[in-house]
């Protein structure tokens, strides 16, 4: 587990753009089964996360179809809500950052670390908004 003062800024860095922060299984159920689509990015510490997964999942709602609902939990913190969020993305394994689409409840759309990794922030949002324009 990373300290709380460690990730904060990490975390305020999505909370502050409008993704909402879950922390329990209930939660992550409860925002992914919701009506409409969910972006849900597993955020991490690693600087992947910060150069091109933030970036590129903020830089995505630019678009004119977005998800209804953004969320997003932090792998090495909140356990409980990643791996609830991570048993949803199976057949996916467990990566982090990483980032999915959700359409009532259902995954329709994955970008695992191995997409995130080496590649620009602008790229990743391109990828999510194309995944936005077939599903939202």
């Amino acid at each position: 587990m990373y300290p709380a003062e460690l990730v904060k800024p990490m975390r305020d860095d999505l909370a502050l753009a409008g993704f909402e922060e879950l922390y329990t299984a209930e939660a992550v159920a409860n925002a992914i089964n919701r009506e409409g689509t969910t972006l849900v990015v597993v955020n991490s510490v690693c600087g992947c996360a910060a150069a091109n997964a933030r970036p590129a999942a903020k830089m995505s709602l630019q678009n004119s179809k977005k998800p209804d609902h953004a969320v997003t939990v932090f792998a090495g913190v909140d356990t409980e809500a990643v791996d609830a969020a991570r048993n949803l993305m199976v057949p996916f394994p467990p990566s982090s950052p990483s980032m999915a689409l959700f359409k009532n409840g259902e995954l329709v759309h994955m970008i695992e670390r191995h997409h995130i990794e080496g590649r620009p922030a602008e790229l990743i949002a391109e990828n999510l908004t194309e995944a936005y324009n077939d599903f939202c």
